[in-house]
This record gives structure tokens, sequence and C-alpha cells, in this order.
């Protein structure tokens, strides 16, 4: 699916066209700085019915919300420099017992979700639009 999106206010459609079609429990996010990985997790989780703040989770690693369908994880992989740092920090903790884990910046864990089922989202910047794409 393709989709393209010229406001923040968009991102409202795009969540009303992903969140019926999401099937598994990882939701892996790319797209450069400044692409709107964070905002559009926002709208997700309000859509999931979340009271909590959501915010980048940059510094934290992972950022834990809650939702009347269980918990969600938000991670933000860009600074760690290999898989034993994903692990180090309980990574297949986090998957094992999750309604749902969003994973920004997934390069570094990836090969590790080899056979497993997982939603990825793609966000292309070009300046005044965003072009999406999501398998």
């Amino acid at each position: 699916m393709k989709m393209t999106i010229q406001k923040k206010e968009d991102w409202q459609e795009i969540v009303e066209k992903i969140l019926p079609q999401l099937k598994h429990n990882i939701f892996l996010l790319k797209g450069n700085l400044g692409a709107g990985k964070t905002t559009f997790t926002q709208f997700l989780l309000k859509n999931l019915e979340s009271e909590d703040e959501v915010s980048s989770p940059t510094y934290s690693i992972v950022n834990e919300y809650n939702t009347p369908k269980g918990k969600v994880y938000h991670f933000d992989l860009y600074r760690l420099k290999n898989i034993e740092e994903a692990y180090d920090i309980g990574i297949e903790e986090y998957l094992d017992n999750a309604f749902l884990c969003i994973i920004e910046w997934p390069e570094v864990y990836q090969d590790e979700l080899y056979g497993l089922n997982y939603h990825e989202m793609n966000i292309i910047n070009n300046g005044d639009t965003r072009e999406i794409s999501f398998e």
C-alpha cells in the first residue's frame, strides 16, 4: 500500500488505513531523521485509545504505553551499534510480551526477525510531502 501525506493531520488517515490491517505484533518503522516516525506513532497510539503521552524513545531506547488491548513498546534502535546491544535491553522479552512493538531504525535487529511475521512501513521525506509505503 502506498500513500502520500502533505500535512501533519494526514497521519490520522494513514493510521485509519493501516490499523485494520495490523495482524502481527511487530511493526518496523523506517525513514530518515524527521520523516515522521514518532508522529505516526503518536497518532497510532491515540487510535489504540492510549492515554499516555507519546514521545521519541531516542535516549531511553524503549518507551512503554498502555492501551486497552495491551502493552505497546516503542523502540528507537538508532544509537545501538550491534545486535548484542539489542539483546542487552531485552528486546526478545518485549517482543514476546507485547500487544505491539513499534521499532524505529530496526536495521540493527531486522535479520533476527527472519521467519517471523511483521509489518514494515517506510517513510520518505520529500520536503513538503511524505511518501508512505506499508507492507
